[in-house]
C-alpha cells in the first residue's frame, strides 16, 4: 500500500528530461533485445525499429515547432538525427544496414539527457 501511495508522488516529480530519457531507454532496450536475440527474429526487430522510429518522429515534430525552447543549433541536430534514423531504419529493414548504429545514437542522446549517464 505504501508503494502505491508514494509511486504517484515520485512520478509527479519527474522532469521532462526524465520522461524523455525513459522513452529513449525503452526504445533502446527493445532494439538491444531484438538485435541480441538468437536466430533471425525479424518481426521483433521490425517492431523495435518501428517504435524507435515513432519516438524519433515525435522528436522531429517537436523540434520543428517554432515554440520549441531549445536553441536552434540543437534543434537542427536533433532533426538531422531523426532524418538519419528514418533513412537508416529503412536500410536495416531492407537488410542493408546494422541496427546497432541506431542504438548508439539513442545512447548518445540518453547521455546528453542525463549529463553522461547512459544507463538503459
Amino acid at each position: 500500500m505504501a508503494r502505491a501511495t508514494y509511486a504517484g508522488s515520485a512520478s509527479a516529480a519527474r522532469t521532462p528530461r526524465d520522461i524523455e530519457h525513459e522513452a529513449f531507454a525503452t526504445a533502446t532496450r527493445r532494439l538491444n533485445a531484438a538485435v541480441s536475440a538468437t536466430g533471425a527474429d525479424f518481426p521483433a526487430l521490425a517492431a523495435a525499429l518501428h517504435d524507435n522510429l515513432r519516438l524519433w518522429t515525435l522528436i522531429a515534430a517537436d523540434v520543428a515547432e517554432p515554440t520549441n525552447g531549445l536553441p536552434a543549433p540543437l534543434r537542427g541536430r536533433l532533426f538531422y538525427l531523426a532524418e538519419f534514423t528514418r533513412q537508416h531504419t529503412s536500410k536495416v529493414l531492407a537488410g542493408g544496414a546494422d541496427p546497432r548504429a541506431l542504438i548508439d545514437i539513442n545512447v548518445a542522446v540518453m547521455r546528453g539527457l542525463r549529463g553522461g549517464d547512459d544507463r538503459i
